[in-house]
């Protein structure tokens, strides 16, 4: 799922808005990647959120009224260990 999830590009370009700040809304969400160059709706930012959270690289929690959207990395931890640092791997 998490490479479904980082296999589009506008998922990655909220994954790149969510790493400069947790904690946002949907509407700054929308508005930060308008100004980011990502024309997309409304409604098709909050189904990539959704796919996002599905694979676990997006935590949503409420406040008030609000959603807030935090990145979560865990799911990359695995990733790494397997194939991007190998060379620090003990070998039995």
């Amino acid at each position: 799922m998490v490479f479904r999830a980082l296999a589009d590009p506008t998922r990655r370009a909220l994954l790149d808005v969510l790493v400069e700040r947790d904690g946002q809304t949907l509407f700054e969400l929308c508005t930060r990647m308008a100004g980011a160059g990502v024309t997309s709706s409304r409604q098709a930012i909050s189904q990539h959120l959704d796919l996002l959270a599905a694979a676990g690289l997006v935590r949503v929690r409420r406040e008030g009224r609000y959603r807030l959207h935090d990145l979560d990395t865990t799911p990359l931890a695995p990733l790494r260990e397997r194939w991007v640092r190998p060379d620090e791997r003990t070998d039995p």
